[in-house]
């Protein structure tokens, strides 16, 4: 959303080749180690080629450990931190001047937005030490060239579009965009991201993020598709759960999501579901999403069955092979769709995957110099490719130093919120989430596997914190937020700042840490804020058989709250179960 109000396109703007020759990297909210491990690698090469690699992170990651300094920055304060950075730029004269003048539009009243934001009000917001604050613009503003990377730990936040238009406006204010070396590089949280909004998997866009309102673009995917377009947008996630509580959608179809595992308030998505008259699940695996459905089409071909491209954070779009035949009478996708399609009345024949790919490169202007010759015997090609022949665009908005700048960057000022949920004397710790290597999302693919790593959940805690609670390495210990309990071992970790507390949601069928989180969501992005959930901690106590009380080491259980939102154990410092 921010991208595209900006650029006109929601891409990252630069290749991953340009992290290899940049002089700086500014990593912000992004775990890029353990998260997209492919990408860390080409942005070692540029540590290692003499770029200096710069960490915002409220845990201390293994990205963080590698980089040359880390700024461990309080949740939900990153508007603040960009601000103040703008601030001490603009004041000091260190932008670029030039760029700012010819391809951007609404400066003034951008710098008069951050007037406010001196290093010292930042610092305390966000922890950051106002000397640290001067020295990153400084040293941000005066690299030669220099990229932004952000993931999840930007987008998840109710405020999730403004944080990215705080971070675009840095880059536009040093003319860090639309040339080598330089950029804005959102990393997608799954593989294929970039793909599926290529293909028009969004509300208000068509394949190739063409405008919905457009009335041409309509038109053409009419005369295409021998339908009408509707000019009306359609719902997001956010707003389809909205429309099922209110009973305005009855029905829902889910292929290859488990959301009743990985969205937030997990409880209150169970719920809506329950509600609907129909829900059909189209996946490879018998979901926990899948088991509530009332119609389940197994999904039985796998990506590695399967023809077809993927496209990349960096706009790669990369022919994907079947590597083996898949099992018995087992269907793909599409054959799934297109026979639904014909017993609901409609003549679709089955296509290949080749000749859906075609019709893209027709009807979008990013794909029609692309072949599936072109796409294997070039190993990729970064969109737009315009036309045959063309070689793929590494750096977008180029045009952005043109002598004669048609379409302007827009400034967007921004002012920080807080998390939708603040600490309190009742819930006194804020729980962050994110992931670790070796696992993916709610565990339904990589949890099938068993390996030395897979050890299970656990909860990060500074040892501060543990020592004030009286918490040991390991011990299990109840996680309390208003929406729900559970049981979780702990680990001591000075990863986590005090205060704060650190999960993930790799093991919902043991430890359901979407039950904690908070559905609060980004009213433009309909994100939900996963990143900041207020929380309290409990410690645990058992009966033994000889009837008395010690500390549990049982594995963890979900515990749920009461529908009136208040624990059943109410705020003792431990509870008692049975052994």
């Amino acid at each position: 959303m921010g991208l595209t109000a900006v650029f006109g396109s929601g891409a990252g703007t630069s290749s991953y080749e340009d992290f290899h020759h940049t002089a700086f990297i500014l990593l912000v909210g992004a775990n890029v180690a353990e998260a997209h491990p492919i990408i860390f690698h080409h942005i070692m090469k540029g540590v290692h080629n003499g770029a200096e690699l710069v960490v915002v992170d409220p845990r201390k990651t293994l990205t963080a450990q590698k980089a040359r300094e880390h700024l461990q920055i309080a949740v939900g304060s990153d508007i603040a931190l960009a601000n103040a950075l703008a601030h001490v730029i603009i004041r000091d004269g260190l932008y670029h001047k030039d760029f700012v003048n010819r391809a951007t539009e609404g400066f003034e009243e951008y710098a008069a937005s951050v007037k406010t934001w001196t290093p010292q009000r930042a610092s305390a917001i966000t922890g950051i030490s106002a000397e640290q604050i001067e020295s990153l613009a400084h040293r941000y503003a005066q690299a030669p060239t220099a990229i932004i990377g952000w993931t999840l730990g930007i987008t998840e936040h109710h405020n999730a579009v403004d944080n990215v238009l705080a971070l675009i406006n840095l880059a536009l204010l040093c003319g860090n965009v639309g040339r080598p070396g330089s950029g804005l590089s959102p990393f997608r949280g799954q593989n294929n991201v970039q793909g599926g909004g290529d293909m028009g998997a969004l509300p208000n866009r068509l394949p190739g993020f063409q405008d919905l309102s457009d009335p041409a673009v309509r038109e053409k995917f009419s005369r295409a598709w021998g339908v009408p377009i509707a000019e009306q947008p359609g719902w997001d996630q956010t707003r389809m759960f909205e429309a099922i509580e209110h009973g305005r959608m009855r029905g829902l179809y889910v292929i290859g999501e488990n959301p009743i595992q990985s969205e937030a308030n997990s409880e209150y998505v169970r719920h809506l579901f329950e509600s609907l008259n129909a829900l059909v699940v189209q996946d490879i695996f018998l979901t926990a999403t899948a088991e509530m459905a009332d119609v389940v089409f197994p999904a039985r071909v796998s990506f590695a069955e399967s023809e077809g491209t993927y496209t990349n954070s960096e706009r790669r779009v990369q022919r994907v092979k079947a590597a083996r035949r898949a099992p018995g009478q087992a269907q793909d996708d599409l054959w799934i769709v297109a026979s639904l399609a014909r017993k609901m009345g409609h003549n679709w024949r089955l296509q290949e995957a080749e000749e859906v790919f075609d019709e893209m490169r027709l009807l979008t202007t990013n794909y029609r110099g692309m072949t599936y010759d072109r796409l294997e015997k070039e190993h990729g090609l970064q969109w737009p490719v315009p036309e045959e022949g063309h070689p793929g665009t590494k750096v977008l908005h180029e045009r952005l130093w043109a002598e004669n700048v048609s379409q302007k960057a827009p400034f967007n000022p921004v002012e920080w919120m807080p998390p939708a949920e603040q600490v309190s004397k009742e819930y006194p710790f804020l729980l962050t989430t994110g992931r670790r290597l070796a696992f993916y999302n709610t565990g339904v693919q990589s949890n099938v596997y068993h390996h030395p790593h897979n050890t299970g959940e656990w909860m990060e805690i500074h040892p501060q914190d543990a020592q004030m609670l009286g918490i040991e390495d390991g011990e299990v210990i109840a996680v309390v937020s208003r929406r729900g309990q559970l049981e979780v071992p702990v680990r001591l970790s000075e990863t986590v700042m005090p205060g704060t507390v650190f999960m993930t949601f790799h093991f919902p069928d043991e430890v359901m840490t979407n039950l904690l989180t908070i559905d609060a969501t980004d009213p433009r992005s309909g994100t939900a804020e996963f990143k900041a959930a207020a929380v309290r901690l409990e410690r645990v106590a058992v009966v033994t058989a000889d009837g008395d009380l010690t500390s549990n080491a049982l594995s963890s259980r979900i515990r749920k709250e009461d529908t009136d939102g208040h624990s059943k154990f109410g705020s003792l410092p431990s509870r008692v179960s049975s052994s």
